[in-house]
């Protein structure tokens, strides 16, 4: 049946949140489009006048789309070169999805979208519908085709394991010491602009100072751009990592096509350092935080993952460089 113009938008109102929603379940904007768009697809060939809950049909069909599309990708991830990290997004990108509670703050953040790739598909839509959307256990039971008390004991299990990687990655403070609130885009600034004091000073011992004692770092070139093979973590592995990376050589600026400008911002509620080049993203490195200090040097360099971040990037306004031409001098 055709779908008339009070149901096309009807989607269209809907589509942000299920984009949201696809996000987080796949760690991937471009597959979160897809997955919506394929929606939209099942949309347009029901029919829409015997749906009595159009939101709930779409949450149900949109939801069911990821899971088969994590089992899918988890059989990709074995042959990806390196590590995989999720698609960082810049704030204000309206596919963050709701961000008035910690929860859903905390949900969408990078460190927390790592953690989520070592759940079940099951465990992980779950965990996405009830922390990030606050849907009933019988509004997921009934889009999982579940009982609500399996249900409850899946999305308990699967925030145990979030809680239990959450205190190993802040293990150096302990979790009472977990992720901070909220950052601003002042605070953001002042901790990228110290890191990068500390990374461009040519010592290992400004970078200690601000790492905790067990800091990892890791990086994500999906094969197309040079990255450590794997995570590896130690304050001074990490500092003497760091030092290397920032420091100016022309091999660098060869590799990269120029020197980029670096600036501060926020990815996925963290502070995070934005490497451009002539307008293109060409890298995102996220710093988790905790009280004690720095616990993850995340860095995104993959850019089939930064395209939607060159986007933003072409039609926001992200302030002036904390440091121009960084590979240059």
């Amino acid at each position: 049946m055709a779908l008339t113009l009070s149901d096309v938008d009807r989607f269209e109102a809907a589509r942000p949140r299920l984009e949201a929603i696809a996000y987080r379940m796949l760690g991937s904007a471009s597959e979160a489009e897809d997955a919506a768009q394929e929606t939209y697809l099942r949309w347009q060939a029901a029919d829409v006048e015997r749906i009595e809950v159009p939101e709930a049909w779409l949450t149900k069909v949109l939801t069911n789309l990821c899971l088969n599309q994590l089992t899918s990708a988890r059989a990709r991830r074995e042959t990806y070169v390196g590590q995989w990290l999720p698609e960082p997004l810049l704030d204000g990108d309206p596919m963050l999805g709701p961000a008035e509670t910690a929860e859903q703050r905390e949900s969408v953040s990078y460190a927390v979208l790592v953690l989520l790739e070592r759940l079940s598909p099951n465990e992980r839509a779950v965990y996405v519908l009830r922390e990030a959307f606050a849907y009933s256990h019988r509004e997921i039971a009934a889009i999982l085709d579940l009982s609500e008390a399996a249900s409850q004991q899946i999305f308990h299990r699967a925030k145990k394991h979030v809680a239990q990687g959450r205190a190993q990655a802040t293990s150096g403070g302990g979790a009472a010491g977990g992720a901070l609130a909220a950052i601003d885009e002042a605070a953001a600034r002042r901790v990228v602009e110290e890191f990068l004091a500390a990374a461009t000073s040519g010592e290992t011992g400004p970078l200690i100072r601000l790492l905790t004692s067990d800091a990892i770092a890791v990086g994500d070139g999906g094969g197309k751009v040079p990255a450590r093979a794997s995570a590896f973590g130690g304050a001074l592995a990490v500092a003497k990592f760091l030092r290397g990376l920032f420091k100016p050589a022309q091999a660098k600026r060869d590799l990269v096509g120029g020197s980029p400008d670096l600036y501060a911002a926020t990815a996925n509620g963290s502070p995070a350092i934005v490497a451009v080049i002539d307008g293109r993203v060409f890298g995102i490195m996220c710093l988790e935080r905790t009280r004690e200090g720095i616990v993850a040097v995340r860095s995104q360099v993959n850019p089939d993952k930064l395209e939607r971040a060159t986007e933003r990037w072409a039609t926001g306004d992200f302030g002036t460089p904390v440091l121009t031409e960084a590979l240059s001098t």
